[in-house]
């Protein structure tokens, strides 16, 4: 089986991640993703205190979350960024600083794949098998990329799958419901028509 594109796609992405963790080295990786995490929770946690201030330029409620909660962000991703770099600096020109790099590289080729595996499970659920191409089917990394997103499947919840597709694809499931809801409107007036002829029938018989 030769060699296909996808395959070479495969290779390209994780040798990037994998040259790109090494050369940034692995406390700077991970202090990194730390940084965001941070950031996230300030945002979480002290978008409130600020909603007072941004209302005063703004009437609309979600546009003063929204705005609070980005500030917020963007000044502890800056601050903590600061901070994380001058550590991950310290530890790259220490004495462990070769194997820092070295677990950057394993780091890096990890996030590859796992970026892969989370691409292909998307591109599992969405396009059906019928309509991939061969230089996807075909390809010799395929099946160990399908074997680690049936591993990464069994992890999650058993119903994420249709409630991903439904928001991708925009579908609607709400259409039963309003067709429950029109039948009793559509059957009203059969129901009353007996009773407004049945008046109208005796009373010629009373006359």
């Amino acid at each position: 089986m030769p060699i296909t594109i996808f395959d070479g796609i495969v290779i390209g992405v994780v040798l990037f991640s994998a040259v790109l963790a090494m050369v940034r080295g692995f406390s700077r990786e991970v202090l990194s993703i730390a940084s965001w995490a941070g950031s996230v929770a300030a945002a979480y946690y002290l978008y409130p205190l600020l909603v007072p201030y941004v209302k005063n330029y703004t009437s609309d409620d979600r546009i003063a979350i929204a705005g609070s909660a980005g500030i917020i962000f963007l000044i502890a991703l800056i601050v903590i960024s600061f901070i994380t770099s001058r550590i991950a600096d310290f530890i790259i020109d220490s004495r462990i600083g070769a194997l820092d790099r070295t677990l950057g590289f394993l780091f890096g080729a990890a996030r590859g794949i796992l970026l892969l595996v989370v691409a292909v499970a998307f591109w599992n659920w969405l396009i059906d098998v019928k309509q991939r191409p061969d230089w996807v089917n075909n390809s010799k990394s395929k099946p160990f990329i399908d074997a680690l997103v049936l591993k990464l499947e069994a992890v999650l919840p058993t119903d994420i799958e249709p409630q991903i597709r439904a928001r991708i694809l925009g579908r609607e499931e709400t259409a039963p419901a309003t067709d429950g809801q029109t039948a009793p409107a559509e059957q009203a007036p059969a129901e009353n028509a007996p009773a407004d002829t049945t008046p109208a029938g005796e009373a010629p018989a009373e006359n």
